[in-house]
């Protein structure tokens, strides 16, 4: 089975050091939890700015 074991992780982590370098790691690891919780919280409709909505509202009365 294909399973992912301490030497292919090794391995891969390697390639990436070695690919983005040990200073670029860290950023790219905080770019993507930004963006999984921009997408989790567009789903929830937590992105809705309520002064948006309220504008809305007024322009269809």
């Amino acid at each position: 089975m294909m399973g992912l074991g301490l030497p292919e992780l090794l391995v891969i982590s390697l390639i990436v050091i070695l690919i983005f370098g040990a200073k670029k790691i860290p950023q790219i690891g905080a770019g993507l939890g930004q963006g999984i919780r921009n997408f989790k919280d567009s789903l929830a409709g937590k992105d809705e700015d309520p002064k948006r909505i309220k504008g809305q509202d007024e322009q269809d009365r």
